[in-house]
């Protein structure tokens, strides 16, 4: 599987389509969820997917945010795997090359994020500690977590 990262300047129209029907799919009809998905974030941060071979259809995706955007540290967030890949393993084939990158493209060892409550144990299984109180983003309840990556786990 090859990931791809793009700038939101760099994506195709029909790269920008997939992404944001994946998203719709998931954030706002899977999960029976009334959001603005389109937060005026996308233009100034990076764009991780995957996609199948030899097709437009998205397996997987992450939107990388550098410091200052989202919280003060570098973040991840729109974590989504397609529902046709889940449990195959992508989820944390993704979550591991969206650290590593974030980590690279903004120079930082300080991620943090948004995660929804159901995610808590795939991201602590990832490194990320949690960092807040649950709290309601959207009314889904969601708790801030961090993860400091050391110099030698950076290099690996």
């Amino acid at each position: 599987m090859n990931w791809i990262l793009k700038s939101f300047s760099q994506l195709t129209t029909d790269e920008l389509y997939a992404i944001l029907a994946l998203r719709n799919q998931v954030f706002i009809c899977e999960q029976q969820c009334a959001y603005q998905d389109l937060d005026g974030l996308d233009q100034n941060t990076l764009h991780l997917f995957a996609k199948e071979e030899g097709s437009q259809q998205l397996m997987a995706y992450a939107r990388l945010l550098p410091q200052g955007i989202a919280f003060k540290e570098a973040s991840i967030g729109r974590v989504i795997v397609a529902q046709n890949q889940r449990g195959s393993g992508i989820a944390h084939q993704l979550i591991k090359e969206a650290i590593a990158t974030t980590c690279r493209q903004f120079n930082t060892d300080t991620i943090k994020i948004m995660a929804q409550a159901y995610l808590i144990s795939f991201y602590q299984s990832h490194g990320f500690i949690i960092d807040s109180e649950t709290y309601l983003e959207d009314n889904i309840p969601h708790i801030d977590m961090v993860l400091v990556q050391s110099v030698q786990s950076m290099s690996m």
